[in-house]
């Protein structure tokens, strides 16, 4: 990357990986920031859960501007089916944690999977309303499936409910199977339907639109309540730090004003006082200066160590306490 940028003076990176790694991800943000380069990057990836709210910050920090990821069929039971890994509500958080650390997120959707049924896709469609109206996802695109000769249910269509219509697989530039599927529904009649909404979702409009609207033949109900990415966003994810947890400190610089018995913490945008007592601000600001100093990260375990060498009062409710909350949210991320 900074060769690149210095033989061609540009600084936006697309990595094309499948779907990039949360760790190498980490890593390389990591650097990014240790070296002070000043890029803009993104990937594709899968929605793990690994991407809790603290690493998309730290992606964000170190120039990520925008992730895309398969939410494939929006139903669970379809997900499972195909083993994607993830699930409605499993998508709904990290797309949550995203989009608060300032990361746009892309999702790719699929249709006509086998034995997927018109419920099925107007449920799919009720998800993504949803998490377009509750503000997690910045634009998509449905993708008609297709049966390849090498994918799983090409590979194995009787697992799948389906049957080839041309089982002899061509050459390796001719991989689309013909197939039927029994099961399922006239998938191509939502096709029309389906990109018209889109398209209105991604423009912030048409939201409150009953579905039927944006189909010309009948379609049943969302079986979905109306609340439903809501209630999955509504959850608290507690986050216990682990001793091997490494700690980032984001902002700088910050020192502790014994006068006002207050920390004073520049960011960009701003600059905070938080009061506390004097030991603790004093540890505080003398610990992620040497946090922000460190050539390697500094552990969790190191962190608490230092603290009850000093004598303090007991960590955890340190840790936990209002001080120490408010701090992690202007930038100390436990990765």
């Amino acid at each position: 990357m900074e060769k690149l940028v210095k033989q061609t003076g540009e600084t936006g990176f697309h990595f094309v990986d499948e779907a990039a790694p949360p760790a190498l991800m980490k890593a390389v943000a990591l650097e990014i920031l240790k070296r002070q380069l000043v890029v803009n990057w993104w990937t594709n990836i899968r929605f793990e859960k690994s991407f809790n709210y603290d690493l998309c910050r730290l992606l964000a920090a170190s120039g990520c501007i925008a992730v895309s990821g398969g939410l494939e069929v929006a139903s669970d039971r379809l997900l499972e089916l195909i083993a994607k890994g993830v699930s409605i509500e499993q998508v709904s958080k990290v797309n949550q944690n995203f989009n608060a650390a300032g990361i746009m997120v892309h999702a790719y959707l699929m249709y006509g999977f086998p034995t997927q049924t018109a419920q099925e896709t107007i449920d799919s469609l009720e998800v993504v309303r949803q998490m377009f109206e509750q503000g997690i996802l910045q634009s998509a695109f449905w993708h008609r499936f297709a049966m390849t000769a090498h994918s799983p249910v090409g590979m194995n269509p009787d697992a799948f409910k389906v049957k080839k219509l041309n089982p002899t697989a061509g050459s390796f530039a001719n991989n689309d199977l013909s197939h039927e599927d029994p099961t399922g529904t006239d998938h191509d009649k939502f096709t029309q339907g389906l990109h018209k909404s889109l398209y209105n979702y991604m423009h912030g409009v048409c939201l409150d639109h009953p579905l039927d609207n944006w189909f010309d033949h009948d379609v049943p109900k969302t079986s979905h309540p109306e609340d439903l990415i809501l209630s999955f966003l509504n959850q608290a994810s507690m986050r216990p730090a682990l001793d091997s947890n490494l700690l980032v400190w984001l902002q700088a610089p910050i020192e502790y004003d014994e006068l006002t018995k207050c920390l004073l913490i520049t960011t960009k945008q701003e600059s905070i006082k938080i009061a506390c007592d004097i030991s603790e601000g004093k540890f505080i600001a003398e610990t992620l200066k040497d946090i922000s100093n460190a050539k390697d990260s500094i552990s969790f375990s190191f962190f608490k160590e230092k603290y009850q060498e000093k004598g303090l009062p007991e960590f955890s409710l340190f840790w936990y306490g209002g001080t120490m909350e408010q701090i992690k949210e202007i930038g100390l991320l436990v990765l």
